[in-house]
């Protein structure tokens, strides 16, 4: 047993458990696109030794109460967890699962859900009601109070590590922090791409200026002060710091997560829509999914002048 003196609080990795045994909530369509993202989540699941609530929703907007067709589509829907719950508890009959059927669009059923849950999981593909996989993942991860992970179907075979993108943002170390946490459960190398394309101005009329050094140079101090706090946290844990100066974030990133297990973003960072919650690098990312991506619940920063 841990003790702790009178007035302090108990260590960090006990509060930390604490989080994890909160549910994955698992947004179910019928699709194979969603039974990847089930099969993702029922694996994580048993690795952390936590539950699964999968939730459907039913867009009642759309529905006459008093028609018979309301109900045929409830009964269609109540089939379609049902079935899924099954195939969940084949894949792994070690994880509780339960089921709900939310009256209302996708993203009011897992903003609602979210709060007590440890991950939202959605899968990929254009069948999602709501539109395009990006649009909805990006709405969904806006208002959800929890990490989101949207899983696609590659072949996770031979994949190794975890990526994070950094921007030195406050927002994006909490993401740092994240992916190393996942990272250190499951023993994994992880990789902080920190992308800084020159400006166009630099590029056209001084590429060959001490200013682009420069810039590198800070961004070089700006990368390693983001990852400095890792191996004392993590002293076992390898670290790779990439600095990408030639390339666009979103396709840094993509192009460094192309064999890794998982991606994490955070949802938003220092560019000039910061005050966007979601922003055009994670839209890009989740478009060409490149493996399972997680977009972490920024903790709003509080800016001090």
């Amino acid at each position: 047993m841990v003790r702790t003196a009178p007035g302090l609080r108990e260590p960090h990795f006990i509060e930390a458990d604490r989080v994890m045994k909160k549910p994955i909530v698992v947004g179910v369509v019928d699709t194979q696109a969603s039974r990847a993202a089930l099969a993702w989540a029922m694996d994580r699941a048993a690795r952390r030794k936590l539950s699964v609530l999968l939730v459907h929703a039913v867009d009642t907007r759309w529905l006459d109460e008093s028609d018979s067709s309301s109900e045929v589509v409830r009964s269609a829907a109540n089939e379609l967890l049902s079935k899924t719950a099954a195939y969940a508890g084949e894949m792994e009959p070690s994880v509780q699962v339960k089921t709900l059927l939310f009256s209302g669009s996708p993203g009011q059923a897992l903003r609602k859900h979210s709060k007590g849950a440890s991950m939202v999981v959605i899968g990929t593909g254009h069948n999602w009601p709501g539109g395009p996989v990006a649009d909805r993942a990006l709405q969904i991860a806006a208002v959800a109070l929890c990490p989101v992970a949207v899983v696609g179907e590659q072949d996770m075979t031979g994949r190794r590590g975890i990526v994070v993108g950094s921007d030195g943002s406050e927002e994006s170390t909490q993401a740092v922090s994240f992916a190393a946490e996942e990272a250190d459960r499951d023993n994994q190398e992880l990789t902080v791409v920190h992308a800084v394309p020159a400006p166009p101005l630099i590029q056209r009329v001084m590429p060959a200026a001490d200013v682009a050094e420069t810039i590198l140079e800070e961004e070089k101090i700006v990368l390693a002060e983001t990852v400095a706090g890792l191996a004392e946290n993590y002293p076992d844990m390898v670290v790779h710091q990439v600095l990408v100066s030639n390339n666009e974030p979103a396709e840094a990133l993509l192009d460094a997560a192309a064999n890794a297990t998982l991606l994490v973003l955070g949802s938003r960072g220092r560019g000039s829509f910061k005050r966007l919650l979601m922003g055009s690098t994670a839209h890009t990312v989740l478009r060409s999914l490149p493996c399972p991506t997680v977009v972490c619940r920024v903790r709003r920063v509080k800016l001090t002048r």
